[in-house]
């Protein structure tokens, strides 16, 4: 029986005070909190399955709370999901309730996350993305970016940029934000990588095709963990592996 194995893992970093960062995997989330190890869910093919990550906008307010507001919605939506029209209805709905969850809280007025994930559906698979969270597929030809950066070109002789241009929430000054959507063909064997800038930022994508060559799903979590780590785990790390398995 085909089915998709999501392993996910969540951790505050070595620098940052706490985790600003969620993760959604179907039903299950894990919002601004840690994972001790590297945990594996297996779901049957077939069902419309979400797996993403939201990362809280660091330097604003509630940073936490924006992403558990997206993480939670999209679970809860998740089984309603057919294509690229209702994940961007979904989209439109997780920005208007980070919005309203801050109107009337002026400590909360410009909080905001950015969002990143597949959804896997029977025979496709779309990805999304809203800010500089990034989702990759690693295949036999290596590791390729197929979601867009929302954020401007790094600054001569840097490789990254903290800045992005849009979010979802900020205020409805900010305006509405246009998600990236792309639908992919599904394959058995197929992976995906759905992280954090607090994974992109330390690592360049040659060593992250690296590990993702040599290892998969738990092991392939811990050394992309670990190799953050080592490279001075500047901000939160949250990634997610997803795997289309055939038997």
């Amino acid at each position: 029986m085909p089915y998709v194995a999501v392993t996910a893992l969540s951790h505050a970093g070595l620098v940052r005070e706490h985790n600003e960062d969620s993760l959604v995997a179907g039903p299950w989330t894990l919002c601004a909190t840690v994972t001790d190890s590297p945990q594996t869910l297996v779901f049957p093919l077939g069902r419309p399955l979400v797996v993403a990550v939201a990362d809280g906008l660091g330097g604003q307010p509630a940073g936490e709370v924006a992403s558990a507001l997206v993480a939670r919605r999209l679970s809860a939506l998740g089984p309603t999901l057919t294509g690229p029209d209702t994940l961007r209805d979904a989209l439109d709905v997780c920005d208007y309730e980070v919005n309203t969850a801050a109107e009337g809280h002026p400590e909360l007025f410009t909080m905001a996350t950015t969002v990143a994930g597949v959804l896997v559906l029977a025979e496709s698979l779309l990805v999304f993305n809203v800010g500089d969270s990034r989702v990759y597929a690693a295949g036999p030809d290596g590791l390729r970016r197929v979601s867009v950066d929302d954020s401007p070109p790094p600054e001569p002789g840097r490789r990254t940029t903290s800045a992005v241009t849009q979010t979802l929430g900020g205020g409805r000054a900010s305006g509405t934000p246009v998600p990236h959507v792309t639908t992919l063909g599904l394959s058995g064997g197929d992976r995906y990588l759905v992280c954090s800038d607090g994974l992109t930022d330390p690592l360049p994508d040659e060593e992250i095709d690296a590990v993702l060559r040599a290892h998969d799903d738990g092991r392939a979590a811990f050394e992309l963990w670990k190799a953050a780590i080592e490279a001075g785990g500047p901000d939160n790390i949250t990634l997610a592996l997803v795997r289309i398995g055939t038997t």
